[in-house]
């Protein structure tokens, strides 16, 4: 029998709602999602590059420092995430530290990261799959990788959670087995030396390490995702909160790993790595493992329509609570009768992140130009989101009554760590180390406040036609809790 609940109307009228699929993900699973947000084999191939070009010999120690930051997040994260699980992610979570009005706003900040990191995957999508295909001679238009990419997303969320999570998880493994074989193997033929150069930092500055950081908080963007599935999770109180926090160490070792032996495979090549758009192919070329180039750019081509499905089941399960609480159509927050998946919401998720890149392909910018738009916008929302969160913990704490100095202490650096990235995009005028972006980026900022603005005309909008939505919210996230409180509660 399909999950769902009766509401019984004044009128006698009986509404079905049906409910997505309950504790049917493994931790292996859960921790997928997240995982596959963050793709983790694609910032060595992407942005280590970039990350060097500021960084130089303290590339790994940009990598490491970033991950302990988000660890950091992520125990902000967790104080809400060990007590309770819903579709509404960390949404819900600053409802309750932070009040309504702010957690929708960080709703409809999630949604926007979610939506335009799909939409960064989509254009790598696009550009890798075109490329594999160009190598033997099939040329292939952009709009047809967006629709195929778009389309096989889109069924796999809408049929089965389960499947996507299965699927995210094989083809995430496929990319980074090879890329860490790669890895490996370029330290293998540096006889598996230790770089002194990497490890005393030479002709490494401060400021630019710093500067590399921002880039490095990009790149593990989305690592709470998991987060999403509270009603899918099977032990949802252990295994997200888990896979919150490992999602970020396990990618932070990768990247750490590889920018390691990547910048080591550069010294003593005439190419720079702080220009070289693909080190990892360049390397395998070095190494006469063409192949592995090759097998490598199928993994990140994988690792990218993971990212987009990834993207597509979190922004839908958002629009699904958020439904569920009156702030869009009803339609929205149901499941379907079979697949208990979200599929109004899915479809919903899907055409927009088929519309816009291909709109913006059609107006003339490149789709490798629209993976870096769309990738930078993201980011807005994230941080928006995790300052917010750490916000909002220690209030929640002290209002439960579980309140330590420890929970001050990592709000406080929490708060303080994700200012760092958002500095870094917008820029401090006369600035050196984080100057003023030029156009286009200059403008990135001023579309986000604009789409903020609309959410929160949106918000008083719905509050002024629908005066009940505000107390109906807070009750139904009540009953979550009571809920998980219940169910921990001995007997």
């Amino acid at each position: 029998m399909p999950n769902q609940n009766e509401i019984e109307k004044p009128n006698a009228e009986i509404v079905v709602t049906r409910n997505l699929r309950q504790q049917c993900l493994s931790y292996w699973e859960v921790l997928a999602q997240s995982i596959s947000v963050i793709a983790p084999s694609t910032v060595p191939a992407a942005i280590l590059g970039l990350i060097f070009a500021t960084a130089g010999n303290g590339t790994w120690l940009s990598f490491l420092l970033g991950m302990i930051g988000l660890v950091i997040v992520s125990l902000n994260i967790n104080q809400f995430a060990r007590r309770s699980a819903s579709p509404g992610s960390l949404y819900t979570y600053i409802v309750k530290g932070l009040g309504p009005t702010a957690g929708v706003l960080s709703g409809w900040g999630l949604l926007f990261g979610y939506m335009l990191t799909g939409m960064s995957t989509l254009c790598g999508f696009a550009i890798f799959g075109a490329m594999l295909l160009d190598q033997i001679g099939v040329h292939t238009p952009v709009l047809a990788w967006f629709a195929v990419g778009t389309i096989g997303s889109c069924y796999v969320a809408y049929k089965d959670i389960q499947l996507s999570a299965k699927m995210m998880l094989s083809f995430e493994g496929i990319s980074l087995i090879a890329v860490l074989v790669l890895g490996f193997l370029v330290w293998g033929h540096a006889g598996f030396t230790v770089d002194t150069a990497q490890f005393t930092l030479k002709d490494a500055s401060p400021g630019g390490i710093l500067t590399g950081i921002v880039l490095v908080v990009f790149g593990f963007s989305g690592f709470e995702s998991s987060t999403s599935l509270g009603e899918e999770a099977k032990d949802p109180l252990r295994t997200i909160p888990r896979s919150v926090i490992q999602s970020v160490v396990l990618s932070g070792g990768v990247f750490v790993f590889m920018a390691y032996v990547v910048v080591l495979g550069f010294h003593g090549s005439t190419t720079d790595l702080g220009k070289t758009d693909a080190p990892l192919n360049f390397l395998a070329n070095q190494l006469g493992l063409g192949f592995l180039g090759l097998l490598i750019n199928l993994g990140i081509l994988l690792s990218f329509f993971s990212c987009t499905l990834a993207c597509i089941n979190s922004t839908a399960r958002i629009v699904f609570s958020m439904a569920r609480h009156g702030l869009f159509h009803d339609m929205l927050g149901q499941a379907h009768e079979q697949n208990e998946t979200p599929h109004y919401a899915v479809g919903l998720s899907a055409l927009i992140t088929f519309l816009i890149p291909s709109v913006v392909y059609l107006s003339g910018i490149s789709a490798f130009d629209g993976q870096g738009y769309f990738g930078t916008l993201c980011s807005f929302g994230f941080l928006l989101v995790y300052i917010l969160v750490s916000i909002a913990a220690p209030i929640y704490l002290r209002r439960i009554g579980k309140l330590r100095k420890v929970d001050l202490l990592y709000s406080a650096l929490g708060v303080g760590f994700m200012i760092l990235p958002l500095v870094g995009t917008i820029g401090i005028p006369g600035s050196t180390l984080f100057p003023m972006p030029t156009y286009p980026n200059n403008i990135l900022p001023w579309l986000f406040g604009g789409y903020m603005a609309v959410g929160l005309g949106f918000l008083l909008l719905q509050k002024a036609r629908y005066p009940q939505m505000i107390p109906e919210m807070k009750s139904a996230i009540h009953e979550v809790d009571v809920r998980f409180a219940e169910a921990e509660s001995p007997n």
